[in-house]
Protein backbone atom coordinates (compact mmCIF):
# COMPACT_ATOMS: atom_id res chain seq x y z
CA UNK A 1 0.00 0.00 0.00
CA UNK A 2 1.13 3.67 -0.64
CA UNK A 3 0.28 5.57 2.26
CA UNK A 4 2.45 8.86 0.98
CA UNK A 5 0.54 12.26 1.53
CA UNK A 6 -0.43 13.72 -1.51
CA UNK A 7 -1.61 17.75 -0.76
CA UNK A 8 -4.62 18.60 -2.91
CA UNK A 9 -5.37 22.12 -3.37
CA UNK A 10 -6.98 22.58 -6.92
CA UNK A 11 -9.09 20.12 -8.62
CA UNK A 12 -10.22 19.33 -12.41
CA UNK A 13 -13.53 17.91 -12.93
CA UNK A 14 -13.83 15.79 -15.83
CA UNK A 15 -17.21 15.59 -16.73
CA UNK A 16 -20.42 17.44 -16.89
CA UNK A 17 -23.87 17.60 -15.74
CA UNK A 18 -24.81 16.25 -12.42
CA UNK A 19 -22.10 14.04 -11.43
CA UNK A 20 -19.76 17.55 -12.19
CA UNK A 21 -21.49 20.08 -10.07
CA UNK A 22 -21.70 17.20 -6.94
CA UNK A 23 -17.68 17.24 -7.20
CA UNK A 24 -17.70 20.76 -7.56
CA UNK A 25 -20.12 21.16 -4.40
CA UNK A 26 -18.31 18.40 -2.39
CA UNK A 27 -14.35 20.79 -3.52
CA UNK A 28 -16.41 23.64 -2.30
CA UNK A 29 -17.27 21.68 1.33
CA UNK A 30 -13.89 21.34 1.68
CA UNK A 31 -11.97 24.66 0.55
CA UNK A 32 -10.08 23.52 -2.72
CA UNK A 33 -10.35 24.91 -5.86
CA UNK A 34 -11.97 24.00 -8.39
CA UNK A 35 -11.67 24.18 -12.17
CA UNK A 36 -14.57 22.72 -14.67
CA UNK A 37 -14.17 21.51 -18.58
CA UNK A 38 -16.99 21.95 -20.90
CA UNK A 39 -17.82 21.29 -24.40
CA UNK A 40 -18.83 24.59 -27.04
CA UNK A 41 -22.36 23.19 -26.05
CA UNK A 42 -21.82 23.22 -22.39
CA UNK A 43 -20.05 26.58 -22.12
CA UNK A 44 -23.11 27.80 -19.84
CA UNK A 45 -23.99 24.58 -18.18
CA UNK A 46 -24.33 24.36 -14.33
CA UNK A 47 -21.14 22.55 -13.64
CA UNK A 48 -18.88 25.02 -15.89
CA UNK A 49 -20.71 28.24 -14.27
CA UNK A 50 -20.65 27.13 -10.41
CA UNK A 51 -16.49 26.14 -10.52
CA UNK A 52 -13.87 28.99 -10.15
CA UNK A 53 -13.24 28.68 -14.24
CA UNK A 54 -13.99 26.73 -16.85
CA UNK A 55 -12.07 25.43 -20.04
CA UNK A 56 -13.69 24.37 -23.61
CA UNK A 57 -12.36 21.13 -24.51
CA UNK A 58 -13.60 21.33 -28.15
CA UNK A 59 -17.33 20.52 -29.74
CA UNK A 60 -20.03 19.03 -28.11
CA UNK A 61 -19.25 15.18 -29.68
CA UNK A 62 -17.92 13.71 -26.45
CA UNK A 63 -15.38 11.70 -28.56
CA UNK A 64 -13.91 15.55 -29.75
CA UNK A 65 -14.22 17.06 -25.65
CA UNK A 66 -14.87 15.00 -22.82
CA UNK A 67 -13.02 11.44 -24.01
CA UNK A 68 -10.11 13.39 -25.31
CA UNK A 69 -7.86 12.73 -22.32
CA UNK A 70 -4.71 14.84 -24.03
CA UNK A 71 -6.81 17.70 -23.64
CA UNK A 72 -8.17 17.40 -20.11
CA UNK A 73 -4.74 16.78 -19.05
CA UNK A 74 -3.52 20.16 -20.70
CA UNK A 75 -6.00 21.80 -19.62
CA UNK A 76 -5.52 20.25 -15.56
CA UNK A 77 -1.78 21.81 -16.19
CA UNK A 78 -2.94 24.91 -17.46
CA UNK A 79 -5.29 25.82 -14.34
CA UNK A 80 -2.90 24.61 -11.97
CA UNK A 81 -4.99 21.27 -10.85
CA UNK A 82 -3.06 19.15 -8.54
CA UNK A 83 -5.91 16.14 -9.11
CA UNK A 84 -8.60 15.24 -11.83
CA UNK A 85 -11.73 13.35 -10.31
CA UNK A 86 -13.51 11.84 -13.18
CA UNK A 87 -17.03 11.24 -11.85
CA UNK A 88 -18.87 8.53 -14.13
CA UNK A 89 -18.96 7.43 -17.70
CA UNK A 90 -16.35 9.12 -19.80
CA UNK A 91 -12.86 8.52 -18.71
CA UNK A 92 -13.77 7.08 -15.19
CA UNK A 93 -12.94 3.57 -15.76
CA UNK A 94 -10.44 4.04 -18.61
CA UNK A 95 -6.94 2.75 -17.18
CA UNK A 96 -5.09 4.39 -20.24
CA UNK A 97 -5.99 7.73 -19.03
CA UNK A 98 -5.72 7.13 -14.92
CA UNK A 99 -1.98 6.16 -16.00
CA UNK A 100 -1.78 9.44 -17.90
CA UNK A 101 -2.58 11.42 -14.63
CA UNK A 102 -0.24 9.42 -13.13
CA UNK A 103 3.24 10.05 -15.45
CA UNK A 104 2.03 13.96 -15.60
CA UNK A 105 1.85 14.21 -11.71
CA UNK A 106 -1.51 14.62 -11.21
CA UNK A 107 -3.59 12.36 -8.86
CA UNK A 108 -6.64 10.77 -10.30
CA UNK A 109 -9.11 10.61 -7.74
CA UNK A 110 -10.15 6.72 -8.03
CA UNK A 111 -8.10 3.48 -7.74
CA UNK A 112 -5.31 2.55 -9.39
CA UNK A 113 -4.52 1.69 -13.34
CA UNK A 114 -3.67 -1.88 -12.65
CA UNK A 115 -6.99 -2.37 -10.69
CA UNK A 116 -9.23 -0.73 -13.10
CA UNK A 117 -7.70 -3.02 -15.64
CA UNK A 118 -7.84 -5.90 -14.13
CA UNK A 119 -11.35 -5.68 -12.84
CA UNK A 120 -12.65 -3.77 -15.81
CA UNK A 121 -11.94 -7.39 -18.07
CA UNK A 122 -14.91 -9.26 -17.03
CA UNK A 123 -13.48 -13.27 -16.74
CA UNK A 124 -9.80 -11.84 -15.53
CA UNK A 125 -12.59 -10.55 -12.31
CA UNK A 126 -13.88 -13.78 -11.96
CA UNK A 127 -10.99 -15.74 -11.85
CA UNK A 128 -9.68 -12.83 -9.04
CA UNK A 129 -13.08 -13.34 -7.40
CA UNK A 130 -12.94 -17.08 -7.84
CA UNK A 131 -9.30 -17.12 -6.04
CA UNK A 132 -10.17 -14.52 -2.96
CA UNK A 133 -13.06 -16.98 -2.46
CA UNK A 134 -15.99 -14.50 -3.49
CA UNK A 135 -19.31 -16.81 -5.24
CA UNK A 136 -19.63 -16.28 -9.21
CA UNK A 137 -22.24 -17.38 -11.08
CA UNK A 138 -20.48 -20.98 -13.47
CA UNK A 139 -19.34 -19.86 -16.75
CA UNK A 140 -16.45 -19.77 -19.18
CA UNK A 141 -14.71 -18.00 -21.48
CA UNK A 142 -15.80 -18.80 -25.58
CA UNK A 143 -12.71 -19.77 -27.52
CA UNK A 144 -11.67 -16.98 -30.28
CA UNK A 145 -14.06 -16.46 -32.99
CA UNK A 146 -12.30 -16.97 -36.69
CA UNK A 147 -11.39 -14.21 -38.84
CA UNK A 148 -14.70 -14.00 -40.53
CA UNK A 149 -16.04 -13.21 -36.92
CA UNK A 150 -17.82 -16.59 -37.11
CA UNK A 151 -17.46 -19.65 -33.78
CA UNK A 152 -16.83 -23.24 -34.57
CA UNK A 153 -19.68 -24.52 -33.43
CA UNK A 154 -18.88 -27.92 -31.79
CA UNK A 155 -15.93 -25.55 -29.89
CA UNK A 156 -18.82 -23.32 -28.74
CA UNK A 157 -21.34 -26.49 -27.88
CA UNK A 158 -18.49 -27.98 -25.73
CA UNK A 159 -18.58 -24.97 -23.47
CA UNK A 160 -21.91 -24.17 -23.24
CA UNK A 161 -23.27 -27.85 -22.74
CA UNK A 162 -20.60 -27.50 -19.80
CA UNK A 163 -22.51 -24.23 -18.28
CA UNK A 164 -25.53 -25.31 -18.76
CA UNK A 165 -28.86 -23.69 -20.52
CA UNK A 166 -30.43 -20.89 -20.02
CA UNK A 167 -27.36 -19.10 -20.48
CA UNK A 168 -26.07 -15.72 -20.90
CA UNK A 169 -23.70 -14.52 -23.51
CA UNK A 170 -21.65 -11.79 -22.24
CA UNK A 171 -18.94 -9.24 -23.56
CA UNK A 172 -15.75 -9.38 -21.77
CA UNK A 173 -15.54 -5.77 -22.09
CA UNK A 174 -17.89 -3.46 -21.26
CA UNK A 175 -21.37 -3.14 -19.83
CA UNK A 176 -24.95 -1.49 -20.20
CA UNK A 177 -26.00 -4.44 -22.08
CA UNK A 178 -23.97 -4.24 -24.85
CA UNK A 179 -22.99 -7.35 -26.52
CA UNK A 180 -25.33 -9.43 -24.31
CA UNK A 181 -27.59 -12.17 -25.26
CA UNK A 182 -29.85 -14.50 -23.45
CA UNK A 183 -29.77 -17.77 -24.90
CA UNK A 184 -32.68 -20.46 -23.94
CA UNK A 185 -31.45 -23.72 -25.41
CA UNK A 186 -28.53 -25.21 -27.98
CA UNK A 187 -30.41 -24.69 -31.01
CA UNK A 188 -29.86 -20.53 -30.88
CA UNK A 189 -26.45 -20.07 -29.33
CA UNK A 190 -24.12 -20.09 -32.14
CA UNK A 191 -26.15 -17.37 -33.28
CA UNK A 192 -26.10 -15.74 -30.23
CA UNK A 193 -22.55 -15.31 -29.61
CA UNK A 194 -21.61 -14.46 -32.98
CA UNK A 195 -24.23 -11.43 -32.54
CA UNK A 196 -22.92 -10.83 -29.08
CA UNK A 197 -18.99 -10.88 -30.43
CA UNK A 198 -20.35 -8.58 -33.14
CA UNK A 199 -21.87 -5.77 -31.08
CA UNK A 200 -19.07 -5.90 -28.38
CA UNK A 201 -16.53 -5.79 -31.07
CA UNK A 202 -18.46 -2.60 -32.51
CA UNK A 203 -18.98 -0.55 -28.93
CA UNK A 204 -15.92 -1.92 -26.92
CA UNK A 205 -13.08 -2.27 -29.85
CA UNK A 206 -13.27 -6.29 -28.78
CA UNK A 207 -15.29 -8.94 -29.42
CA UNK A 208 -14.31 -10.93 -26.40
CA UNK A 209 -17.32 -13.05 -25.28
CA UNK A 210 -18.12 -15.48 -22.05
CA UNK A 211 -21.09 -17.25 -21.43
CA UNK A 212 -22.46 -17.44 -17.89
CA UNK A 213 -25.27 -19.61 -16.20
CA UNK A 214 -28.78 -17.72 -16.36
CA UNK A 215 -30.31 -17.08 -12.85
CA UNK A 216 -34.34 -16.80 -13.23
CA UNK A 217 -35.30 -13.71 -11.61
CA UNK A 218 -32.36 -12.85 -9.74
CA UNK A 219 -32.05 -9.53 -7.66
CA UNK A 220 -29.15 -6.88 -8.22
CA UNK A 221 -27.73 -6.14 -5.17
CA UNK A 222 -24.80 -4.49 -4.77
CA UNK A 223 -22.73 -3.34 -1.60
CA UNK A 224 -20.98 0.35 -1.53
CA UNK A 225 -16.79 -0.50 -0.93
CA UNK A 226 -14.08 2.27 0.16
CA UNK A 227 -10.71 1.47 0.79
CA UNK A 228 -7.53 3.47 1.23
CA UNK A 229 -3.72 3.48 0.74
CA UNK A 230 -3.14 2.42 4.89
CA UNK A 231 -4.81 -0.65 4.11
CA UNK A 232 -7.99 -0.07 5.83
CA UNK A 233 -11.22 -1.42 3.47
CA UNK A 234 -15.25 -1.20 4.53
CA UNK A 235 -18.69 -1.47 3.11
CA UNK A 236 -20.84 0.63 3.50
CA UNK A 237 -24.02 -1.74 3.08
CA UNK A 238 -26.35 -2.64 0.27
CA UNK A 239 -28.37 -0.91 -2.54
CA UNK A 240 -30.99 -3.12 -4.09
CA UNK A 241 -31.25 -1.84 -7.81
CA UNK A 242 -33.57 -4.81 -9.44
CA UNK A 243 -35.56 -1.91 -11.07
CA UNK A 244 -33.45 -1.87 -14.54
CA UNK A 245 -34.78 -1.43 -18.23
CA UNK A 246 -32.92 -3.44 -20.76
CA UNK A 247 -30.32 -3.78 -18.65
CA UNK A 248 -30.33 0.00 -16.83
CA UNK A 249 -31.03 1.02 -13.92
CA UNK A 250 -33.92 3.52 -12.92
CA UNK A 251 -34.75 2.85 -9.26
CA UNK A 252 -32.41 2.56 -6.87
CA UNK A 253 -32.72 1.97 -2.90
CA UNK A 254 -31.35 1.05 0.12
CA UNK A 255 -31.67 -0.98 2.32
CA UNK A 256 -32.35 -3.97 0.34
CA UNK A 257 -36.20 -5.45 1.13
CA UNK A 258 -34.53 -9.49 0.67
CA UNK A 259 -32.04 -9.14 2.95
CA UNK A 260 -31.79 -10.34 6.32
CA UNK A 261 -28.87 -9.51 8.83
CA UNK A 262 -27.08 -12.58 8.04
CA UNK A 263 -27.51 -12.11 4.29
CA UNK A 264 -26.39 -8.56 4.85
CA UNK A 265 -23.19 -9.65 6.95
CA UNK A 266 -22.35 -12.38 4.38
CA UNK A 267 -22.59 -10.35 1.30
CA UNK A 268 -20.93 -7.21 3.07
CA UNK A 269 -17.79 -9.85 3.87
CA UNK A 270 -17.72 -10.89 0.32
CA UNK A 271 -17.74 -7.51 -1.03
CA UNK A 272 -15.28 -6.51 1.22
CA UNK A 273 -13.06 -9.61 0.41
CA UNK A 274 -13.22 -8.38 -3.00
CA UNK A 275 -11.79 -4.85 -2.31
CA UNK A 276 -8.72 -6.26 -0.20
CA UNK A 277 -8.15 -8.83 -3.07
CA UNK A 278 -7.30 -6.25 -5.58
CA UNK A 279 -5.70 -3.96 -2.81
CA UNK A 280 -8.88 -1.75 -3.66
CA UNK A 281 -8.86 2.29 -2.79
CA UNK A 282 -11.44 4.91 -2.95
CA UNK A 283 -14.69 4.14 -3.73
CA UNK A 284 -16.07 1.36 -5.22
CA UNK A 285 -18.99 -1.40 -5.71
CA UNK A 286 -19.07 -4.68 -6.01
CA UNK A 287 -22.42 -5.93 -7.68
CA UNK A 288 -24.35 -9.41 -7.02
CA UNK A 289 -27.19 -11.36 -8.52
CA UNK A 290 -29.36 -12.68 -5.98
CA UNK A 291 -31.21 -15.56 -6.36
CA UNK A 292 -34.25 -16.72 -5.12
CA UNK A 293 -33.03 -19.15 -2.75
CA UNK A 294 -30.93 -15.97 -1.20
CA UNK A 295 -27.96 -17.87 -2.76
CA UNK A 296 -25.46 -14.95 -4.20
CA UNK A 297 -22.40 -14.75 -7.02
CA UNK A 298 -20.58 -11.68 -7.85
CA UNK A 299 -21.28 -10.22 -11.09
CA UNK A 300 -18.61 -6.76 -11.16
CA UNK A 301 -17.28 -4.70 -9.58
CA UNK A 302 -17.08 -1.21 -10.84
CA UNK A 303 -14.26 0.74 -9.92
CA UNK A 304 -15.56 4.39 -9.42
CA UNK A 305 -18.52 6.04 -7.94
CA UNK A 306 -22.08 5.05 -8.98
CA UNK A 307 -24.69 7.34 -10.52
CA UNK A 308 -27.01 5.77 -7.07
CA UNK A 309 -24.29 6.69 -4.22
CA UNK A 310 -26.93 9.13 -2.69
CA UNK A 311 -29.01 6.68 -1.68
CA UNK A 312 -25.90 5.30 0.23
CA UNK A 313 -25.26 8.86 1.10
CA UNK A 314 -28.80 8.76 2.82
CA UNK A 315 -28.78 6.14 4.77
CA UNK A 316 -25.47 6.13 6.04
CA UNK A 317 -24.92 9.77 6.65
CA UNK A 318 -21.69 10.02 5.21
CA UNK A 319 -20.52 12.20 1.94
CA UNK A 320 -18.46 9.55 -0.53
CA UNK A 321 -17.39 12.39 -3.25
CA UNK A 322 -15.34 14.06 0.22
CA UNK A 323 -14.12 10.68 1.43
CA UNK A 324 -12.99 9.90 -2.78
CA UNK A 325 -10.75 13.21 -2.21
CA UNK A 326 -9.44 13.20 0.87
CA UNK A 327 -8.62 9.51 0.19
CA UNK A 328 -6.64 10.36 -2.78
CA UNK A 329 -4.68 12.70 -0.88
CA UNK A 330 -3.13 9.95 1.10
CA UNK A 331 -5.85 10.55 4.47
CA UNK A 332 -7.01 7.41 5.91
CA UNK A 333 -10.60 6.51 6.25
CA UNK A 334 -12.61 7.94 9.34
CA UNK A 335 -14.83 4.51 9.67
CA UNK A 336 -14.34 1.19 11.27
CA UNK A 337 -16.84 -1.29 10.37
CA UNK A 338 -18.41 -1.52 13.55
CA UNK A 339 -18.87 2.24 13.14
CA UNK A 340 -20.80 2.56 10.04
CA UNK A 341 -24.86 1.70 10.39
CA UNK A 342 -27.96 2.10 8.36
CA UNK A 343 -31.04 4.39 9.28
CA UNK A 344 -34.27 4.61 7.50
CA UNK A 345 -35.10 4.10 4.04
CA UNK A 346 -33.62 5.87 1.19
CA UNK A 347 -35.16 5.45 -2.38
CA UNK A 348 -33.69 7.01 -5.97
CA UNK A 349 -35.55 7.55 -9.49
CA UNK A 350 -33.48 8.53 -12.40
CA UNK A 351 -35.57 11.06 -14.19
CA UNK A 352 -35.40 11.35 -17.51
CA UNK A 353 -36.52 13.23 -20.76
CA UNK A 354 -37.58 10.11 -22.55
CA UNK A 355 -41.08 9.19 -24.04
CA UNK A 356 -42.17 6.01 -21.86
CA UNK A 357 -45.11 5.79 -24.63
CA UNK A 358 -42.41 5.41 -27.55
CA UNK A 359 -39.96 2.87 -26.85
CA UNK A 360 -38.56 5.31 -24.65
CA UNK A 361 -37.08 7.61 -27.16
CA UNK A 362 -34.96 10.76 -26.32
CA UNK A 363 -37.41 13.71 -26.16
CA UNK A 364 -34.99 16.43 -27.47
CA UNK A 365 -35.96 20.75 -26.58
CA UNK A 366 -35.52 23.30 -24.31
CA UNK A 367 -36.67 23.13 -20.68
CA UNK A 368 -39.56 25.91 -20.41
CA UNK A 369 -40.31 25.09 -16.93
CA UNK A 370 -38.23 23.30 -14.09
CA UNK A 371 -39.42 23.31 -10.85
CA UNK A 372 -37.72 21.19 -8.11
CA UNK A 373 -39.06 19.66 -5.19
CA UNK A 374 -38.48 20.31 -2.17
CA UNK A 375 -38.96 19.42 1.85
CA UNK A 376 -37.71 17.30 4.71
CA UNK A 377 -36.18 13.85 3.19
CA UNK A 378 -35.97 14.92 -0.44
CA UNK A 379 -32.69 15.19 -2.44
CA UNK A 380 -32.04 16.69 -5.95
CA UNK A 381 -29.06 15.54 -7.91
CA UNK A 382 -29.17 17.76 -11.14
CA UNK A 383 -26.87 18.85 -13.45
CA UNK A 384 -29.57 21.31 -15.28
CA UNK A 385 -31.79 24.59 -15.19
CA UNK A 386 -34.67 25.99 -16.30
CA UNK A 387 -34.12 27.23 -19.98
CA UNK A 388 -31.00 24.73 -20.48
CA UNK A 389 -31.87 22.10 -23.54
CA UNK A 390 -31.75 18.69 -23.97
CA UNK A 391 -29.57 17.42 -26.89
CA UNK A 392 -28.80 14.76 -28.47
CA UNK A 393 -25.05 14.73 -27.63
CA UNK A 394 -25.57 13.78 -23.99
CA UNK A 395 -27.38 10.93 -21.80
CA UNK A 396 -30.75 12.62 -21.22
CA UNK A 397 -31.19 12.44 -17.86
CA UNK A 398 -32.72 15.42 -16.04
CA UNK A 399 -31.88 14.75 -12.87
CA UNK A 400 -31.81 12.11 -9.54
CA UNK A 401 -34.57 12.43 -7.53
CA UNK A 402 -33.83 10.94 -3.90
CA UNK A 403 -36.01 10.63 -1.19
CA UNK A 404 -35.46 9.43 2.87
CA UNK A 405 -37.98 8.53 5.72
CA UNK A 406 -37.83 6.54 8.14
CA UNK A 407 -39.11 3.10 6.42
CA UNK A 408 -39.84 1.74 2.94
CA UNK A 409 -43.60 2.21 2.86
CA UNK A 410 -43.15 6.03 3.93
CA UNK A 411 -40.17 6.28 1.56
CA UNK A 412 -42.30 5.21 -1.29
CA UNK A 413 -44.72 7.50 -0.40
CA UNK A 414 -42.43 10.63 0.11
CA UNK A 415 -41.39 9.92 -3.37
CA UNK A 416 -44.56 9.33 -5.36
CA UNK A 417 -45.13 13.09 -3.81
CA UNK A 418 -41.74 14.12 -4.59
CA UNK A 419 -42.19 13.20 -8.35
CA UNK A 420 -45.99 14.68 -8.72
CA UNK A 421 -44.70 17.89 -7.02
CA UNK A 422 -41.55 18.36 -9.92
CA UNK A 423 -42.58 20.12 -12.88
CA UNK A 424 -40.93 20.07 -16.43
CA UNK A 425 -42.16 21.48 -19.29
CA UNK A 426 -40.58 21.71 -23.16
CA UNK A 427 -39.58 17.53 -22.92
CA UNK A 428 -41.43 14.59 -22.30
CA UNK A 429 -40.43 12.85 -19.16
CA UNK A 430 -40.73 9.71 -17.19
CA UNK A 431 -42.44 10.96 -14.12
CA UNK A 432 -45.59 8.77 -14.76
CA UNK A 433 -43.97 5.60 -15.61
CA UNK A 434 -41.76 6.15 -12.24
CA UNK A 435 -45.44 6.38 -10.55
CA UNK A 436 -46.97 3.37 -12.20
CA UNK A 437 -43.95 1.19 -10.78
CA UNK A 438 -44.15 3.04 -7.32
CA UNK A 439 -47.56 2.22 -7.36
CA UNK A 440 -47.48 -1.63 -8.55
CA UNK A 441 -48.52 -4.03 -5.66
CA UNK A 442 -45.60 -6.15 -6.18
CA UNK A 443 -42.85 -3.38 -5.67
CA UNK A 444 -44.48 -2.41 -2.53
CA UNK A 445 -44.08 -6.18 -1.39
CA UNK A 446 -40.88 -5.66 -2.07
CA UNK A 447 -41.22 -8.46 -4.57
CA UNK A 448 -38.51 -6.91 -7.09
CA UNK A 449 -36.16 -8.77 -9.77
CA UNK A 450 -34.29 -7.88 -12.60
CA UNK A 451 -37.29 -8.19 -14.93
CA UNK A 452 -39.23 -6.85 -12.69
CA UNK A 453 -40.78 -4.00 -15.54
CA UNK A 454 -40.90 -6.62 -18.34
CA UNK A 455 -43.50 -8.50 -16.09
CA UNK A 456 -45.37 -5.88 -14.39
CA UNK A 457 -45.82 -3.15 -16.74
CA UNK A 458 -44.94 -4.41 -20.48
CA UNK A 459 -46.25 -1.89 -23.08
CA UNK A 460 -47.13 0.54 -20.83
CA UNK A 461 -49.28 3.46 -21.35
CA UNK A 462 -50.11 6.01 -19.35
CA UNK A 463 -54.30 6.07 -20.57
CA UNK A 464 -54.16 9.64 -19.47
CA UNK A 465 -53.34 11.83 -22.58
CA UNK A 466 -52.01 15.16 -21.81
CA UNK A 467 -53.00 14.80 -18.08
CA UNK A 468 -48.60 14.95 -17.56
CA UNK A 469 -48.83 18.84 -18.89
CA UNK A 470 -52.19 19.84 -16.97
CA UNK A 471 -50.98 18.43 -13.95
CA UNK A 472 -47.89 19.89 -13.99
CA UNK A 473 -48.90 23.54 -15.42
CA UNK A 474 -51.35 23.85 -12.56
CA UNK A 475 -48.24 22.44 -9.85
CA UNK A 476 -46.52 25.29 -11.35
CA UNK A 477 -49.19 28.21 -11.66
CA UNK A 478 -49.76 27.43 -7.99
CA UNK A 479 -45.79 27.72 -6.88
CA UNK A 480 -44.74 31.89 -6.62
CA UNK A 481 -41.25 32.51 -8.86
CA UNK A 482 -38.50 31.68 -6.23
CA UNK A 483 -37.17 34.98 -7.20
CA UNK A 484 -40.38 36.67 -5.55
CA UNK A 485 -39.74 34.79 -2.22
CA UNK A 486 -36.22 34.42 -1.64
CA UNK A 487 -34.71 38.23 -2.69
CA UNK A 488 -31.47 36.72 -2.61
CA UNK A 489 -29.13 34.39 -0.93
CA UNK A 490 -28.02 35.26 2.43
CA UNK A 491 -23.86 35.26 2.78
CA UNK A 492 -21.87 32.69 4.16
CA UNK A 493 -20.92 32.05 7.38
CA UNK A 494 -17.37 31.80 7.86
CA UNK A 495 -16.02 28.40 8.22
CA UNK A 496 -14.83 27.22 12.23
CA UNK A 497 -11.65 26.14 12.72
CA UNK A 498 -10.90 22.45 11.94
CA UNK A 499 -8.44 19.51 13.46
CA UNK A 500 -8.42 17.80 10.15
CA UNK A 501 -10.40 17.64 6.79
CA UNK A 502 -12.92 14.89 8.42
CA UNK A 503 -13.69 17.13 11.46
CA UNK A 504 -14.37 19.60 8.81
CA UNK A 505 -17.45 17.75 7.22
CA UNK A 506 -18.69 16.92 10.76
CA UNK A 507 -17.88 13.45 9.97
CA UNK A 508 -19.98 13.52 6.53
CA UNK A 509 -23.08 13.77 8.88
CA UNK A 510 -25.83 15.53 6.62
CA UNK A 511 -27.54 18.10 7.77
CA UNK A 512 -31.26 16.73 8.92
CA UNK A 513 -29.49 13.54 9.61
CA UNK A 514 -28.77 14.01 13.09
Amino acid sequence: MNAARREIRTVLVANRGEIAVRVVRACRELGLGVVAVCSEADRHAAHAELADRAIVLGPPEPAASYLRGDLILAAARQAGADAIHPGYGFLAENAGFAEACAEAGIVFIGPSPAVIRAMGEKTAARALMEKAGVPVVPGALLPAPGPNGSFAPEAVHEVCDRVGYPLMVKAAFGGGGKGMRLVPDRAQVVAACEGAAREARGAFGDGTVYVEKYLARPRHVEFQVFGDSHGNVVHLFERECSIQRRHQKIIEESPSPALDADLRARMGAAAVAAARAVRYEGAGTIEFLVDQGGGFYFLEMNTRLQVEHPVTELVTGQDLVCAQILVAGGAALPWRQEDLAVRGHAIECRVYAEDPENGFLPSLGRLLLLREPTGPGVRVDSGVRQGDEVTLHYDPMIAKLSVHAHDRPAAIARMAAALRGYPILGVTTNHEYLLAVLATPAFGAGRLHTGFLDEHLPGWHSGREGSAAVALLAAAAAEPERASRTGGAAPRAAAPAVDSPWDRLGRFRHPGLG
